[in-house]
């Protein structure tokens, strides 16, 4: 060990700066004095005899090789972490974290119920829920940032070799309208009549609505002639626009059942026309996994899921190469 030319601490101070941008901010984070973050900075450029750091402009921006450490360096961070949650477990729940991953839909309204089933079960192991769009939550859960996630949209192509995903449920989107709406006195509309309506939707990139306008074109309605009259960036503000009597709109049926019972919006079925999305678990099969992930996947999950999904879908054996070694791994077991 006395023969490596950076210590963890310095990786540390290295992804503080490429993150925050400069000196004094990654001081900040990680609550030291600037003369010591550059101190051991200059320390590790002297050791590796290489600059980390373009000096020249406003924001501290990495060179070729400062690039390179920080690569290496958030997998060795990482890697170290998992050391440290793996030691964890041997406290057999009494303590550990799980973190959770999701997109924005999910993550807003599904995963805090999970979540909160899970916390009254195991009070002393702390969780962590991170919502970021489907691209970054793949990365995170390949990169061991974060347990297993659900997500509803398509995970990048080049992370499917590193990631298993599975079928987890099925996320209807119910075409809402405001409670006074005069379609809101009907059991069910026509499909002619989405062309009547005035629409708020999410960005025509955002997974939803792309996943929308393909179950509509497979029932032979023409998006083309939907009237989008506002798009908004956020599922509580399209349904906040929705009770203001602004339009109808496209929402996830786990968004609204505070507002369904309430009275405030009211859910217009659509005569043979069902718009669903597949909710998709993803984890990465070569890391390792807690003891709290274990419960979670095993005790929560299927109580979530579609019908006929089993924990089973989840069991894997695999084999973990560590330092050259390689370690044979069960995944999820229900032991």
């Amino acid at each position: 060990m006395s023969d490596l030319p950076f210590t963890l601490d310095q990786l540390r101070i290295l992804k503080a700066i490429a993150a925050e941008g400069s000196f004094k901010r990654a001081a900040d984070s990680l609550y030291v004095s600037q003369p010591a973050v550059s101190l051991q900075v200059q320390n590790l450029e002297r050791q590796l005899d290489v600059p980390l750091f373009d000096r020249g402009g406003r924001r501290a921006q990495l060179t070729e090789a400062g690039h390179l450490l920080l690569s290496y360096g958030e997998k060795i961070l990482s890697l170290c972490q998992e050391t440290c949650r793996a030691i964890e477990d041997l406290q057999n729940l009494q303590g550990g974290t799980l973190i959770v991953g999701a997109s924005q839909t999910t993550g807003t309204y599904l995963l805090p119920r999970m979540i909160g089933m899970f916390r009254q079960k195991y009070p002393d192991v702390a969780v962590q829920l991170h919502v970021h769009s489907t691209r970054r939550t793949a990365w995170s859960v390949v990169n061991g940032q974060v347990d297993l996630a659900i997500i509803g949209g398509e995970i990048p192509g080049e992370l499917t070799d590193s990631l298993e995903k599975i079928p987890y449920a099925e996320d209807e989107l119910a075409l809402i309208l405001p409670a006074n709406h005069p379609f809101a006195k009907l059991e069910a509309i026509q499909k002619e009549d989405l062309y009547k309506l005035q629409f708020i939707a999410l960005d025509s990139q955002s997974t939803i609505r792309k996943v929308i306008d393909q179950v509509l074109t497979r029932h032979d309605i023409d998006t083309r002639r939907l009237k989008i009259e506002m798009e908004l960036n956020s599922i509580e503000a399209i349904k906040n626009a929705v009770q203001s009597c602004l339009g109808a709109a496209f929402v996830s049926t786990s968004a609204i059942a505070k507002e369904l019972q309430m009275g405030i919006i009211h859910f217009t079925p659509i005569n043979n026309v069902v718009v669903k999305r597949t909710l998709w678990l993803i984890f990465n099969p070569n890391r390792y996994k807690s003891k709290a992930a274990e419960a979670f996947s095993r005790e929560i999950l299927p109580q979530f899921a579609a019908p006929g999904w089993h924990i089973d879908m989840l069991k894997s054996s695999h084999t973990i190469a560590v330092n050259g070694l390689e370690v044979q791994a069960s995944n999820f077991n229900d032991s």
